[in-house]
């Protein structure tokens, strides 16, 4: 019974046309969204790739210290 007291704020009009600008502005922010997906997963990538590097050179530079300090004879 609440449900069908809530009814009174849906709108649906007689014009058809009034969904014109809604569509549009829907089409323009979906594209809008979808450049932004898309630079967000391409900027992860390429940090992924950069943390990446950075660990491989530390552990290597740790890996060299190690060997400095106590040599293999």
């Amino acid at each position: 019974m609440d449900f069908v007291l809530l009814m009174p704020f849906l709108y649906f009009p007689e014009d058809k046309s009034e969904y014109i600008p809604a569509a549009i502005s829907f089409v323009i922010f979906m594209t809008l969204m979808l450049f932004v997906f898309r630079w967000i997963l391409k900027k992860s990538k390429r940090q992924e790739e950069e943390t990446k590097e950075l660990e491989h050179r530390i552990l290597k530079e740790r890996q060299q210290m190690k060997n400095q300090e106590h040599p293999i004879d």
